[in-house]
């Protein structure tokens, strides 16, 4: 085995494992029709709003849902995320409404 074949090994293996799992709640669980979901994170999506970009680029509901004059928040690890908060491979990202209270 030369040195290609390991790098390509190597880069599958990393890229089985730059994944993110993404969490939908409330109106956004309701819209999108799934609870969660495991996303491999492409080189291009390093960020919370480039992760809402594609996503949005679904189309349809997920673009009506997650643009960005629509108001939702973010969180990552559990704590809440500006759209460039920098995404590492096994974060968990929710997306979420504003909440209300009174």
């Amino acid at each position: 085995m030369d040195d290609s074949e390991v790098l390509k090994d190597e880069e599958k293996t990393s890229a089985a494992t730059d994944t993110v799992t993404v969490l939908y709640f409330a109106r956004l669980k309701e819209a999108f029709g799934r609870a969660s979901e495991r996303i491999l994170l492409p080189s291009s999506i390093d960020t919370v709003g480039a992760l809402r970009e594609h996503l949005c680029a679904r189309g349809g509901v997920w673009e009506a849902e997650l643009a960005a004059a629509k108001p939702v928040r973010v969180a990552v690890n559990q704590e809440i995320a500006a759209a460039g908060v920098r995404l590492s491979a096994g974060d968990e990202v929710a997306f979420f409404p504003p909440v209300t209270g009174g």
